[in-house]
């Protein structure tokens, strides 16, 4: 039934057409006007008749009726770019037949009602002499007639209905290339997501650890050195307050919501990282945004992995030559390491990305990490 909606909805839009056709030959057949005054008319008609199918309100239009009436799923236009020619093309392709297949099965619904009613508007009076002097048997013969139009005319309805949800995909869909501009958009939006989960492992899970150790650091001198476990409780209220901000940023890019982007944190801000479990000696750095982005993730995840995997104070070097070194170091913890993750892998990628090189692991009695970045031109 819908389909039949659907094609039903071509033949009106077909009706503006054929009353401007019908106006325009009638202006030859009684030659009205300058023949001049004729063809600009025509020429402008034909421009005004051209212009709609190619148009991407009405591609829109098309695509919402064939998800609603004729039950295809089909992507929306993608609004930040043009389409193509070729799409242009095949939606103008798909409104065409749109209105020639609906105004065909209202042609054929016009002539195949009133027949299929003959017998009994006549009885009525309703059409008295529209075919001329009838029989009875004439009448009903018209009447059979009519019911056999409209027979043929609901299956061929049924079928049309049929074709355009098959051809609706075809047209109306994306093209090739669109399809693998989408998938390459896809991958995009994807890895933004990885990089955004990485970011979210990196900062959080420090934030987690380096409360930790604060919170087990007053406790073992909550009693004796009352001042140095107040200041741990601050220390622990402000990480806290930082990862809950920093886990609200990422969230909300999560979302979509890019309105709000806050700035990813660089090596300017090295000073959020600096706990009193921390003795830092940071030189003097000058690196492209983009390095001092991902150092100090680096040098978070660093610190967060010392801290699982070691046992005590870490030490903290930074500094530049021609290329940027990145070093943690802190003694080895006596049991086994606590967490896990993929906080070591996140820290490989981000330095192979940059085309750096890092070491990780277990040196002698030290938990040591060093990471050299290329620091490129400025």
């Amino acid at each position: 039934m819908l389909r039949a909606v659907f094609l039903l909805l071509g033949g009106v839009l077909l009706l503006p057409y054929a009353l401007g056709a019908g106006v325009f030959t009638q202006l030859i057949v009684e030659e009205t006007g300058s023949r001049a005054g004729v063809l600009a008319i025509a020429v402008v008609a034909v421009v005004i008749a051209l212009t709609p199918p190619f148009l991407g309100g009405t591609r829109e239009l098309e695509i919402a009726a064939a998800r609603a009436l004729l039950g295809v799923d089909l992507p929306g236009h993608d609004r930040t770019r043009p389409p193509a020619l070729e799409t242009r093309l095949r939606s103008a392709l798909w409104f065409a037949l749109h209105l020639a297949s609906g105004g065909l099965v209202g042609v054929a619904l016009l002539i195949a009602v009133p027949l299929a009613l003959l017998a009994f508007t006549e009885r009525l009076g309703l059409t008295a002499g529209a075919l001329g002097p009838l029989t009875p048997a004439g009448r009903w013969w018209w009447t059979l007639a009519g019911v056999g139009l409209l027979v043929v005319t609901v299956a061929g309805t049924a079928g049309l209905g049929r074709l355009a949800a098959t051809m609706a995909p075809v047209l109306l869909g994306p093209s090739p290339a669109e399809r693998l501009a989408e998938l390459q958009a896809r991958e995009l939006r994807l890895a933004e997501r990885n990089r955004l989960a990485r970011e979210l492992h990196d900062s959080v899970g420090h934030a987690l650890t380096a409360m930790t150790l604060q919170a087990g650091a007053a406790r073992a001198v909550f009693d004796a050195d009352p001042g140095f476990a107040r200041q741990a409780l601050g220390a622990i209220e402000e990480t806290g307050r930082s990862a809950a901000e920093e886990l609200d940023a990422v969230l909300g890019i999560l979302r979509d919501d890019v309105a709000d982007r806050s700035p990813a944190p660089t090596l300017a801000d090295i000073d959020r990282l600096l706990t009193s479990a921390v003795t830092a000696e940071i030189g003097t750095i000058d690196v492209p945004p983009v390095v001092s982005r991902e150092a100090f993730r680096i040098i978070q995840e660093s610190l967060t992995n010392a801290a699982r995997h070691g046992d005590g104070p870490a030490t903290l070097r930074v500094g530049q030559e021609e290329e940027l070194m990145i070093e943690v170091v802190n003694r080895r913890s006596g049991g086994a390491a606590r967490g896990g993750g993929h906080g070591i892998e996140g820290m490989r990628e981000r330095v192979r990305l940059l085309g750096g090189r890092i070491e990780a692991g277990p040196d002698g009695d030290l938990w040591r990490i060093v990471a050299r970045l290329p620091v490129g031109p400025r």
